[in-house]
């Protein structure tokens, strides 16, 4: 056992990418923040290039800085939310005030979908701009913070996967000396890179309002629902699921609604 267990890479990252000096009262700058940050740089960059083209319902740059600032918020305040309500109840009625300590971890992706599609909202009120377009426009622009949020989450050691003896197990030592599913990076590539590859491929095209939404939600679900089968159910279950599954249920019904709601729409 010993012998197998060295065989297999432990992981000794640190969450911490730049550190400070002592007394400044701050460990330093985290990846995750760094993580979020690199998502929403992309997602600024795709905006303003398909914008440039004519390809989003984003008139111009007032709107565009908008609808950045209010996916931001909605990223972040709809991420710990959904953290704190969905997973961390009896935690949060013991300690109200852990709401406002982001830097101690805590972000739930249920929660931050829900919050921008409360910023497309407000955005297309404002804007005066179809919702299912602008939809499209947020779901193509999501899956690169999926997948700097997932690596993020390899590298803090965070939602580990479960036992295993595979190849390409890893030890997280804060887990014990057992390998384990690199799982974090499996949700990587399956909820942020490859929804990432299809939508810069489709975008472009002229869809059915609605349909490229439907089509990332699909594709999210689709691989969040496998990869929980290899990640440990730190969250229990509901209804003999994970309850990452279980929460992923309506976002995969919505997808498929929206997507034979665009096949009617083009008929």
């Amino acid at each position: 056992m010993i012998a197998s267990a060295l065989a297999y890479w432990t992981h000794d990252l640190d969450p911490v990418a730049i550190h400070f000096p002592q007394g400044w009262g701050l460990h330093g700058v985290h990846w995750y923040g760094l993580a979020y940050a690199a998502g929403f740089m992309v997602a600024a960059y795709l905006l303003g290039r398909w914008r440039r083209a004519g390809l989003t319902p984003v008139r111009d740059v007032h709107d565009e800085s908008a609808l950045i600032t209010a996916v931001m918020v909605g990223v972040i305040a709809g991420g710990r939310l959904g953290h704190v309500l969905l997973y961390a109840r009896a935690e949060f009625l013991a300690d109200p005030l852990m709401v406002f300590r982001v830097w101690q971890g805590g972000m739930a992706s249920h929660g931050g979908f829900l919050g921008v599609l409360l910023a497309g909202l407000w955005f297309a009120r404002r804007a005066k701009a179809d919702f299912l377009s602008v939809g499209d426009l947020l779901c193509a622009l999501a899956p690169a913070g999926i997948l700097f949020g997932r690596l993020a989450n390899f590298v803090n050691a965070e939602l580990v996967g479960d036992p295993s003896s595979v190849a390409w197990a890893v030890i997280f030592p804060h887990d014990g000396a057992m390998p384990r599913h690199p799982s974090q990076l499996y949700e990587a590539f399956g909820e942020g890179l490859l929804p990432l590859l299809w939508v810069l491929v489709r975008y472009p095209r002229r869809l059915p309002p609605g349909r490229l939404a439907g089509e990332f939600l699909l594709l999210y679900s689709a691989a969040r629902i496998v990869c929980e089968c290899f990640r440990s159910a730190e969250d229990g279950y509901v209804l003999g699921l994970t309850a990452g599954q279980f929460w992923t249920l309506p976002l995969a019904v919505l997808g498929l609604f929206l997507v034979f709601r665009s096949r009617r729409t083009a008929e």
